[in-house]
């Protein structure tokens, strides 16, 4: 029994070339590798016209999710952009109904009504996953509203892109959130280009974690290739935001290595920027500390990568193999205020 419990502690804890214990690191991992396998068979599923519509992968900016998954507690709210899959994977989300959603099946994780975009999940504190550029930002407000109305120590994370910075709801949502001191912790993904459109070209403020110093919110950029520095930065405006002392807003510099959906062939940036970037390589980069840190063995890392490849794989089937929704539930889950004029049976 001594044995066993010797092995189980040398198993957690940190060597000194690391800031984690090997369960973090892995779990890391198999967040990271989970969400590439995901976007990958996402996109060869979509160049079969299986999957249908827009489709926003999240290709390099895993750190983020990493990072995210392992700062913040479970119930905790979340909300987020169209390019959101692989959020919801590191909440909790199973591959399987995430998978079904992007085939439109009635397994879907919102019965195939939402495809891409528009993932939810209660259970798992996931609030989407949103069409509509920017308006995730003030329901994220809302929703740290609702948690300080409550009387909760739950914070909300609301995230969104450079493109969406620019919306006018933002600063109304800054605004009132320090008025009113909610527990909101805001995060922008900067990957460098809206659409297609770059930073460089849509404010003479660059770096974007100063844009709240109007308001007088505290603010830092975070290495986004890099899980423990995302760990480290979220961790830092949780406890802030727990300690009553409200939002916080955090610049996560990030890449994505795909265009911004797969209609877009990116030829605004180089081919030299690409590769620049793709030698920071998150899951590659967490996968070669494991090893070189000696934080686990191969064997180890090669069994967490297969299992994903095995559950991936599944997922894809299952989706394949998922119904489509009937017809007659075409107006199921939709929002109706039956005193409402124009509304009748």
């Amino acid at each position: 029994m001594a044995e066993v419990l010797e092995k189980k502690k040398a198993g957690t804890k940190k060597s000194a070339s690391t800031k984690f214990d090997k369960a973090t690191y892995l779990k890391w991992l198999e967040i990271m590798y989970r969400i590439r396998r995901f976007e990958e068979s996402g996109l060869f599923a979509y160049s079969q016209q299986k999957i249908r519509g827009f489709f926003h992968v999240y290709i390099g900016q895993e750190a983020i999710a990493a990072g995210l998954a392992t700062a913040i507690r479970p119930e905790d709210k979340v909300i987020t952009a169209y390019r959101q899959h692989g959020i919801a994977l590191a909440r909790g989300m199973s591959s399987a109904s995430c998978m079904a959603e992007l085939y439109g099946k009635s397994t879907g994780c919102v019965k195939g009504k939402g495809g891409s975009m528009h993932f939810f999940s209660a259970e798992n504190n996931f609030f989407g996953g949103n069409g509509i550029v920017g308006a995730q930002i003030p329901i994220g407000t809302g929703i740290a509203f609702a948690e300080k109305y409550r009387g909760s120590d739950h914070l909300c994370v609301t995230m969104f892109g450079d493109g969406a910075a620019r919306q006018g709801a933002l600063h109304e949502s800054f605004n009132m959130a320090m008025t009113w001191n909610l527990p909101v912790l805001y995060i922008v993904e900067n990957n460098l280009y809206a659409m297609g459109t770059s930073v460089k070209r849509t404010s003479n403020v660059q770096d974007m974690y100063k844009m709240v110093s109007g308001y007088d919110m505290p603010s830092e950029p975070v290495d986004g290739m890099n899980p423990e520095a995302v760990h480290e930065a979220l961790s830092r405006a949780a406890e802030h935001i727990r300690a009553g002392k409200g939002p916080y807003f955090l610049e996560i510099k990030t890449y994505r290595y795909r265009g911004h959906s797969v209609s877009d062939p990116a030829k605004y940036r180089t081919k030299e920027e690409l590769e620049t970037y793709k030698e920071k390589d998150p899951v590659e980069i967490i996968q070669s500390k494991i090893i070189k840190d000696k934080i686990a063995t191969q064997a180890e890392v090669d069994a967490i990568l297969q299992a994903i490849e095995v559950e991936i794989e599944q997922a894809v089937q299952f989706a394949e193999e998922s119904p489509l929704p009937l017809p007659s539930e075409l107006y199921d889950d939709n929002y109706t205020q039956k005193d409402y004029p124009y509304i009748t049976d």
